[in-house]
C-alpha cells in the first residue's frame, strides 16, 4: 500500500474565519472541515492508499506558490519524512505551480482533489468507453499541469538561415504529444 498524508485546507473567505463551515455545491448544507477530511480519507481508501497522517490546515490567505505558508509546508515536509509517505493528498484544487512546488518541498508526489478523483475513476472504469473517457479526462488534466520546468531542454535546432533559432523544447513536445493523444481518444469515443 502507498503511504499517504492527507491535508484538508480550510481557507478564510471574505472576512469569515477559516474554520467557518461553508455550503456545498449541492445546496446550503454546511460541511465541516472534519466531514470533508473524513470524505478525503474515504476516497484514499477506495484506491488502497494507507493514510498515515491526516490534518486540517487553517489558511488565512492562500499563497500563490504553495497554497500554504512556508512554515506549514516545512512542518508537512517533516511529517511526510517521519511517516515515510510517498504521497500527499491536498483536498483542494491546486494550480500546476502549487503542485510542482509542493512536490519539490515535500519530496513526495502531490495529488489535489481532482487528481484523486481521476485516480478512482481510472481504477473503476470497466468498459472500453469508460476507460477512454477517464483517459481523456486525465490527459486534459495533465495538459493543464505541464509547467515550465523543462523549457531549458532544447530538443533540436530551428531550421532556416545559417544560425537557426531554438527548436522544440521538451515541454512543447510534451504538449504536442498530449494533444495528439487527446485527439486520438476523442476520435475513438466518436466511433
Amino acid at each position: 500500500m502507498v503511504r499517504a498524508v492527507i491535508v484538508e485546507p480550510v481557507i478564510a473567505r471574505h472576512g469569515r474565519p477559516a474554520d467557518d463551515t461553508h455550503a456545498t455545491s449541492r445546496g446550503s448544507h454546511p460541511r465541516s472541515p472534519e466531514a470533508r477530511l473524513e470524505e478525503a480519507v474515504g476516497l484514499a481508501l477506495a484506491i488502497d492508499l494507507e493514510p498515515v497522517h491526516t490534518e486540517i490546515v487553517q489558511i488565512a490567505a492562500p499563497k500563490p506558490a504553495t497554497l500554504m505558508g512556508s512554515g506549514k509546508v516545512a512542518a508537512l515536509a517533516d511529517i511526510v519524512a517521519g511517516h515515510e509517505a510517498e504521497l500527499v493528498i491536498v483536498d483542494q484544487a491546486l494550480s500546476p505551480v502549487q503542485q510542482r512546488n509542493l512536490e519539490s518541498a515535500l519530496k513526495a508526489k502531490v495529488l489535489d482533489r481532482t487528481g484523486l478523483i481521476l485516480e478512482i475513476f481510472g481504477r473503476r472504469a470497466r468498459t472500453k468507453e469508460g476507460v477512454l473517457q477517464v483517459d481523456l479526462a486525465h490527459l486534459e488534466y495533465q495538459r493543464g499541469r505541464l509547467v515550465r520546468s523543462w523549457t531549458h531542454l532544447e530538443r533540436q535546432r530551428g531550421g532556416g538561415g545559417f544560425m537557426g533559432g531554438p527548436g522544440e523544447t521538451q515541454i512543447e513536445a510534451d504538449r504536442r504529444l498530449l494533444q495528439e493523444k487527446i485527439i486520438r481518444l476523442k476520435r475513438e469515443l466518436e466511433t
